[in-house]
């Protein structure tokens, strides 16, 4: 039965039409998919920064090959992500010399009771100040860890991150890592200082915190050298 009253190509769109809107949303779907793109790479590369701050044992590259990790940039560029990154690489110091401070802040007390007590948390406060740069202050798995080749020494990897671009000859470089060695030595004092202390006879007690302040006074020096190294 034939259907009258209405044209013959009323039941179907030109195909000039279909054609226009299909090509119209797959610009869409292009558009969309480019814009997911490039907020993905964006998030990737913000996570990396971040992820190089944090973790400065994994990215050393030396001035000739600073450009192979996939960000694409000058050798300025990177020095000024390090900088901007700087309060975070920093941030164990600061928390170092809240502990050494906390220490001295006890010993120096008067009229403490438990003077035993007092000594166990000292030595907590410096284990927890030292981040694992005193070999023989380390717990079994984190001895476990330097056993294997693993940086376990914070202070060490803080290092390696904030002077990665620079020379291994760089007089600023030398400098930081002698200020390093003197921070640890000094922390090595002070835990031998604590172990043979008697916290009973003020006498000890002031000792033990005047090499606190000394210990203080090498952590000062090497975060000076680490910001030397960060052009700070």
């Amino acid at each position: 039965m034939a259907v009258t009253g209405f044209p013959a190509n009323a039941f179907f769109r030109p195909k000039s039409l279909i054609e226009s809107k299909g090509d119209h949303h797959h610009q869409q779907q292009k558009q969309l998919q480019s814009s997911l793109l490039g907020f993905k790479t964006f998030r990737r590369d913000a996570a990396l920064l971040s992820f190089l701050a944090l973790m400065p044992g994994l990215y050393r590259p030396t001035p000739a090959n600073a450009l192979t990790i996939g960000i694409s940039g000058p050798k300025e560029w990177l020095k000024e992500q390090k900088r901007k990154a700087s309060k975070f690489l920093l941030a164990p110091v600061d928390a170092s010399r809240e502990s050494l401070h906390a220490a001295y802040l006890l010993l120096t007390a008067s009229g403490s009771n438990e003077p035993n007590k007092d000594l166990d948390e000292v030595q907590r406060l410096l284990k927890s100040a030292a981040r694992d740069c005193v070999p023989q202050e380390r717990n079994s798995f984190v001895a476990f860890q330097a056993t294997t080749g693993v940086e376990v020494c914070t202070f060490r990897l803080i290092l390696k991150n904030a002077a990665s671009l620079l020379d291994n000859k760089d007089t600023v470089k030398l400098e930081a890592e002698a200020m390093l060695n003197d921070l640890i030595t000094s922390f090595t004092s002070l835990y031998d200082l604590t172990n043979e202390a008697d916290m009973e006879f003020a006498s000890k007690r002031q000792k033990v915190a005047d090499a606190l302040m000394d210990t203080i006074s090498s952590l000062k020096k090497f975060e000076q050298g680490i910001k030397d190294c960060l052009e700070l």
